[in-house]
């Protein structure tokens, strides 16, 4: 229990240095975690060109590039499941420092890949360890810290993911001279190394005073189930919100995945296009390319950080539930807005908005997913809201590809015969733009689940 007085200081100023210690822990575990994600967004396409047998179909490679993908996330789906369970039956320190062994070791092993499959097999145990992080890093500050000061720290925490994507853009900005059939390989090390030091870290971390009181009432109880799925779905007060709570991440995670994270699909052509207009050689468009991609990431990455702490803010004045509604309906907005209007590199601006109102959204997962469930089973409860999602989003980058080249194919059999290569190009873009709009329509999703999840704002964590 806080004191009274501790409510009248701002909460950062209540902590002692061990609960410093464990959000600076857990705020770096999940920060190196995001960075790697972003690194592999933007490595991931030359990777593949690099892999790929000579001579390979450009549209082929464009397939590959999804497959990639899509097995990274659902090994990050699997991943959160697991490991959410395992972090609640063995501690969530002990576990944490598995999952960033885990991916920090797999993705330097990713730059060392000698073709297609062994690449798919490293981003797949990769996507194990990324997954297992967020569920954990979230108990462990939910379980460590004072009442009082958990959401607004766990909306930090959350905040805090948005600076290991800029270091990701800001690293692939420092690399874009270089050739990109082997500046992926350093992306991937570069990935590697911050994290290890987070292991070394965590050596000194302990788990949670109320994790060691809740093993110790289980046992007592005749061992009641920590950690456990059918403890999860057996009890009906902790199966709706774990079945509500899965379809409200469903929601954002899709949003983010399946769309906001292929905005680059659309800047590439248009900053290919002013690049060209310039007169440059072509490896100097290659080079502008890069480094415009890792701009753009940039930029959207500095609006979800805003949007995080604004998301914050407002949760803890209006409620959880309130602010999540204007959220989704801000992204879904705001995803159209861009996908219909960006243009040129001018409009870059128009992502760091999207980045804001999409990425907002996240700092309410972190924040209201423990409110949910007890500590027996919060790493499962928030890991498996926030993970099962990502099976969905896994199939993202098949279903915006196959509903592009529908909507691409049936535009294109629209044009005259005489249409050419320039025209055929600008209907299948125009397609894309299509797609990802109606894909949008995802933010819905949390908006009809809402009505049916409690508020707990001000109510104590459940036991």
């Amino acid at each position: 229990m806080s004191s009274p007085s501790a409510f009248a200081l701002p909460w950062y100023r209540t902590l002692s240095s061990n609960h410093w210690f464990v959000f600076t822990v857990a705020s770096l575990a999940w920060l190196f975690d995001c960075l790697d994600q972003q690194l592999f967004i933007l490595a991931r396409d030359n990777a593949i060109k690099a892999l790929a047998a000579p001579g390979t179909d450009a549209l082929v490679l464009k397939q590959l590039s999804g497959w990639a993908q899509s097995i990274f996330v659902a090994g990050w789906a699997l991943g959160g499941l697991i490991f959410g369970s395992v972090g609640d039956r063995i501690g969530r320190a002990k576990t944490l420092s598995l999952t960033v062994l885990i991916y920090s070791l797999c993705t330097g092993l990713s730059a060392f890949a000698q073709d297609i499959t062994q690449f798919m097999i490293y981003r797949a145990i990769t996507g194990l360890g990324v997954g297992g992080v967020f569920g954990l890093a979230v108990a462990l500050v939910a379980d460590s810290l004072p009442d009082h000061a958990r959401p607004k720290a766990l909306g930090l925490l959350q905040a805090l993911s948005a600076v290991g994507n800029v270091t990701a853009g800001a690293c692939a900005m420092a690399l874009s001279g270089m050739d990109p059939m082997v500046s992926w390989k350093y992306l991937f090390l570069i990935g590697a190394a911050p994290a290890f030091l987070c292991i070394f870290i965590m050596i000194r971390l302990k788990e949670p005073a109320k994790w060691v009181a809740a093993r110790a009432a289980s046992r007592e109880a005749g061992g009641k189930a920590m950690g456990s799925y059918g403890s999860l779905f057996g009890e009906a007060q902790w199966r709706r919100p774990a079945i509500l709570g899965m379809i409200l991440c469903v929601s954002g995670v899709v949003g983010l995945w399946g769309v906001g994270f292929f905005s680059g699909a659309l800047i590439g052509p248009a900053i290919e296009k002013a690049l060209r207009a310039q007169n440059l050689s072509p490896a100097e468009i290659t080079a502008g390319k890069q480094w415009w991609t890792a701009a753009n990431l940039i930029v959207q990455n500095i609006g979800a950080f805003f949007g995080m702490i604004v998301f914050s803010k407002l949760a803890a004045i209006y409620g959880r539930k309130i602010i999540f509604a204007g959220g989704f309906l801000a992204a879904f907005a705001v995803t159209i807005f861009f996908y219909k209007n960006f243009q040129t590199k001018a409009d870059i601006w128009m992502t760091g908005l999207m980045g804001f109102c999409q990425l907002g959204i996240f700092a309410g997962f972190a924040i209201y997913l423990p409110e949910l469930f007890p500590t027996r089973l919060r790493s499962t409860g928030v890991s498996f809201c926030y993970n099962v999602g990502r099976f969905i989003a896994a199939t993202g980058p098949i279903t915006l590809g196959s509903l592009q080249k529908m909507l691409g194919d049936k535009a294109i059999a629209a044009l005259p015969a005489t249409a050419d290569a320039v025209a055929k190009a600008d209907a299948q873009l125009t397609a894309f733009r299509d797609a990802a709009c109606w894909l949008a329509c995802i933010y819905f999703v949390g908006l009809i689940v809402l009505p049916f999840l409690p508020e707990t704002k001000g109510r104590p964590m459940p036991e």
